[in-house]
This record gives structure tokens, C-alpha cells and sequence, in this order.
């Protein structure tokens, strides 16, 4: 039978999605989310800001605190997508919405174009990284990327034996194979972009499974694995997802978002969810203990207790872990989490006067550390958002918003309170990173994100799966459900399968 009531803890991404599916698999159950904060959506937050611009006019944009963009490759996501496109314009013919999306072409800069900024070398600025042989051979990069490349499929096997679940850093697998400088800069660049975390803490097997299996699949070598894949045909997807061909009119995309941001998928949820008679939505209440009562839960919260037959955690492990009062479950604190402060600067020039077109840059770990850092202000990477979305700020093409992600494994950044203060001192760092003056932004917008971006170290998978195994067992005996970034994946895809998958084991005991 299906669960007579389902709560659920936290309204960001993956506890929207939830409810959203669970409402569609029990349609007579009733659903509650609790939400701590006084809004939903998570670290999904966009908003929109106005200035002034020279000649008297205002400007607008959108300006994203927390995920930037989106991949067309997930079906979850586009399926959110074009339910969000069919409840905003009440059609099922989705062929004439497509305008509600701003897709980056993969043949555009904003695509192809991505830098990095090598501040540990004697002629410090942008290299662009390449994406085609001619640019291998006459890029800076040369001597990092291809002696190691050549090289690699020639060395004997080197996969250690581990006691972290047969698993290992990120930067250790590329240090074995390719060796410690590629790992430094062209790795720990992109751990920075996605985890703002030191790629030597960060678990390959659940950050960068690809590189894990090519090894596997190339005997030892990775460069082997990746040309086997080439001809390996993909499984087919057996699973259904409701995107009405949606799919189809994303090809040939690189990323996409909405004209008034990503925040447009939360609210489409939060929208949809508020309108079904058996589903609760609470904010501003904060669960204070969970109680297993034999076939059902006690949930204590800031408004009194709630009774639920069955429960799905979104949280942070390291948060569910002291709600968790008389039976606790294993590796809920194992995990760091990784804090940025998200700097937006908008300028009232085009951006052929900023910086190059591109998708932007990231900046390798320094060669004598992150506490000793020839990159004092802790900077991570650049965003070209105009680049991207020029289509959600108006005029359009006379703005220029670029985001600097500054903080994760540097021990320090700049601490200086108000905003115009610190906008000045990053504005000459940008300066030092394009080698030109820049002129005064019309905005600067800064958000410090605290514990926003959960870190799987080695071993990861191993122990998601004993904390599987013991929501099966006595007093769980699988009605609690643990998902969110910091067990199945950080991006906003991730979580949005996750919350999709919710339940299914519920399903099927009906």
C-alpha cells in the first residue's frame, strides 16, 4: 500500500523534486516539506537587480548566487523544464516555447573558449586551453599537457591497492598517470570550477567516474580507456521521461538557462506543489529530532511534532546527524563541504571591452600551496555570464555581468565588510587577470555561501552504500530515504534525479 504520509526535510532542489514526484506516485498520500529558511529553492537563487547607466538610463540583470547554468544532457532536468514551459503557457505544443530558453550553442566562444589564468608563471595572464591538435602544439600548455599524454599509455599499471572502498583522489590518479604538474594544473582547475575543493581530497570514483572507468576499461591507462569508449556503444535508457521531445530541440546546445534564471524551475515546483490538496509546504520551520516509533517517525519541530509513516532527507549529512537523537547512522559527518563568496560585477560596457569571448577562466592550485598562494585574494575562477545569457539583462549586448568565485580550499580571502570596499579591491584583481584598466562597475553584488558544495572524499561510494544498508535494517527498515549534493552528486541535475528516484522502493512494495 502506498505510505500514508511522507515529510520531508528541506526545500532546496532535491526536496522540491520530491515532493513533486512522490505527489505523482502517491497521489493520495500526504506530503510535507519543511524548509528551515523563509524561502525554497536552496542555493538556487537568482534575483534581479537595476542601475544606473551612463546617459541616464537603467539597466537590469539577473544575477545567479548560486548554480549558473544548466546541461541539456540530463532527461530529469528537461523533463522539470518543459513542465515549467507547459505551466507558465498552459500548452502542450512545446516546438513554440523554446523562446523561454537561452541556449549557448557548443560552437560558440562561450562554448569552445575557456582560459586559465597561470599566475605561477614568469609571464602571468590568460592561456587559453586547446581544443584541437594545432592548439596543443603552439599553446603555453604544451609542455604540461602533451609529453604526459604521449607518454601515458606506455607506463606499466599503477593502480594502488586502497583501503578507501578501492577508491583515490582525483589528483593522485592524474599524478600516476599523467604526473603531478598536469594534475596540478589542468586538474585541480577543474575540481576548483565544480567543487571549489582541493582535488587532492576529492573522491575520483564519485566525482570523475569517466576517468576511473577509462583506466579500468584501458588496462592501466587512461588514454587507452577513453579511445576503447569511442566504440562502445551506450546502454539504452529503459527509464521514462516526460520531456515531449524537448531533448531534440537542446541539441547541439552546451549549457542553457531561463530569461529570469535557474530560480524559474524552483518556483515553477514550489508553484505547482502549493497547488495540490495533499501536499504542505512549511518554511521557517526547523526540525529540532527525529524519533524512530516503531512503524512510523516523530519529527519535533519549531511548531510542535509532526507523526509520518515514512521520511526523505535532503539536508546536509552533517545536519541530519544531531537530529538524530536515539539511533544514529553511519558516515553522516565523514564528508567536508567546501564555502564560496560569489562576487558579480556588471558593467555598463559591452563585453569586447572586458575580456576575450569565452566561457571564462579558473586558476590552478599555486605550486607552493594554497596557504603560500602567489593568488592572495583565494580566487577560483571567472564567469563570462554575458557570454551565456547576454539574453536576460537589458540593453542587451551593452552589459557585461562576469562572476568571480573566490574562497573553497584558500585558507584566507579578502574579510572586508561592505561591498564597495571589496568590489574595488577584486576590480584590480580582474585588472591583473585581463592586463587592462577596467572602468567602474554599475553593480557589484557579493554572497558568501557557507558550506555550499558537500565534498565526497575517497571512498565516497563505499560508504554511501553501508549507510544504505543500515536504512534497511532496524528501526529504518527503509522508510527513510538520505539523498541530496552531498550522497548522489553536487550539480543541479544531480539533485533534481535524485528527488525524481525518491520512492521507488515504496513503489514497488505497493
Amino acid at each position: 500500500m502506498s505510505p500514508s504520509k511522507v515529510t520531508i526535510l528541506g526545500g532546496g532542489i532535491t526536496g522540491l523534486s520530491a515532493a513533486f514526484h512522490l505527489s505523482r506516485k502517491f497521489p493520495s498520500t500526504r506530503i510535507t516539506l519543511l524548509e528551515k529558511s523563509n524561502r525554497l529553492g536552496g542555493w538556487v537563487h537568482s534575483k534581479r537587480v537595476q542601475f544606473d547607466i551612463p546617459g541616464g538610463d537603467i539597466g537590469s540583470a539577473v544575477l545567479e548566487l548560486g548554480p549558473r547554468t544548466l546541461r541539456p544532457q540530463s532527461k530529469a532536468l528537461l523533463e522539470m523544464a518543459h513542465y515549467w514551459l507547459i505551466q507558465r503557457r498552459g500548452q502542450v505544443n512545446l516546438l513554440d516555447l523554446t523562446p523561454h530558453l537561452i541556449g549557448t550553442p557548443a560552437s560558440s566562444p562561450a562554448a569552445r573558449n575557456r582560459f586559465l589564468y597561470l599566475s605561477d608563471s614568469q609571464k602571468p595572464g590568460l592561456t587559453l586551453i586547446p581544443s584541437t591538435l594545432l592548439g596543443h602544439l603552439t599553446s603555453r600548455l604544451s609542455l604540461t599537457t602533451i609529453p604526459p599524454v604521449i607518454r601515458e599509455p606506455f607506463r606499466s599499471v599503477n593502480r594502488p591497492q586502497t583501503t578507501e572502498g578501492d577508491d583515490e583522489s582525483f589528483d593522485s590518479i592524474l599524478s600516476r598517470r599523467f604526473g603531478p604538474e598536469l594534475a596540478r594544473v589542468l586538474g585541480s582547475s577543474v575540481i576548483h570550477g565544480i567543487y571549489a575543493t582541493d582535488s587532492r581530497n576529492l573522491s575520483v570514483k564519485s566525482a570523475m567516474a569517466p576517468v576511473w572507468e577509462a583506466e579500468r576499461r584501458g588496462n592501466g591507462s587512461i588514454v587507452r580507456g577513453l579511445y576503447r569508449s569511442r566504440s562502445i556503444k551506450k546502454s539504452v535508457d529503459t527509464e521514462i521521461y516526460e520531456t515531449a521531445g524537448l531533448e531534440q530541440s537542446m541539441k547541439g546546445l552546451s549549457v542553457y538557462s531561463f530569461r529570469c534564471g535557474v530560480q524559474m524551475l524552483a518556483d515553477a515546483l514550489k508553484e505547482k506543489l502549493e497547488s495540490l490538496p495533499n501536499v504542505n509546504l512549511q518554511t521557517g520551520s526547523e526540525v529540532k529530532s527525529i524519533r524512530p516509533l516503531g512503524d512510523s517517525y516523530e519529527v519535533s519541530t519549531s511548531f510542535g511534532p509532526i507523526y509520518t509513516s515514512h521520511l526523505v532527507s535532503t539536508i546536509p549529512l552533517a545536519t541530519l546527524h544531531p537530529l538524530l537523537t536515539t539511533a544514529k547512522l553511519p558516515h553522516l559527518r565523514t564528508n567536508p563541504s567546501s564555502s564560496v563568496t560569489v562576487v558579480t560585477f556588471v558593467f555598463a560596457s559591452p563585453p569586447s571591452q572586458i575580456h576575450p569571448p569565452g566561457f571564462g577562466y579558473l586558476i590552478p592550485r599555486p605550486k607552493g600551496g594554497y596557504e603560500h598562494s602567489t593568488n592572495p585574494e583565494g580566487v577560483l575562477g571567472v564567469v563570462f555570464d554575458s557570454c551565456s545569457v547576454d539574453e536576460q539583462d537589458q540593453p542587451r549586448g551593452q552589459l557585461t555581468k562576469l562572476t568571480m568565485m573566490l574562497g573553497g580550499p584558500y585558507p584566507q580571502i579578502p574579510q572586508i565588510g561592505d561591498t564597495a570596499s571589496l568590489g574595488l579591491l577584486l576590480l584590480g584583481t580582474l585588472e591583473r587577470h585581463f592586463g587592462r584598466s577596467l572602468p567602474r562597475p554599475a553593480h557589484v553584488e557579493v554572497t558568501h555561501n557557507q558550506h555550499c558544495i558537500p565534498v565526497p572524499t575517497p571512498g565516497h561510494l563505499h560508504r554511501m552504500g553501508e549507510l544504505r544498508e543500515a536504512l534497511g535494517k532496524d528501526p529504518w527498515n527503509g522508510r527513510l530515504e538520505i539523498v541530496g549534493a552531498g550522497v548522489g552528486g553536487v550539480s543541479v541535475a544531480d539533485c533534481v534525479e535524485q528527488g525524481r528516484n525518491v520512492g521507488k522502493e515504496w513503489e514497488s512494495q505497493r
